[in-house]
């Protein structure tokens, strides 16, 4: 049986340079189902592959913790 990923973008704002994206990157990381996530800082970007959908809330909630702000999704 294969899983199926999802992928999910969202736009963050106030990221500028890696430490920001590794910061956004590691909350991110630790919602259930998520099996990477990949960060674009010039765009603003966060590309979530999870293996089932992903809660928007505990997604802002992972954004906020690490110190930006969840702006939606693409």
């Amino acid at each position: 049986m294969s899983v199926t990923s999802i992928v999910t973008t969202y736009n963050v704002t106030g990221m500028t340079c890696g430490h920001c994206a590794a910061a956004v990157s590691e909350e991110i990381s630790q919602l259930p189902a998520v099996s990477s996530v990949d960060i674009e800082v010039a765009s603003g970007r966060v590309i979530v592959t999870s293996t089932g959908e992903i809660d928007d809330a505990a997604v802002g909630a992972a954004v906020a913790e690490a110190g930006y702000t969840l702006a939606g999704r693409v």
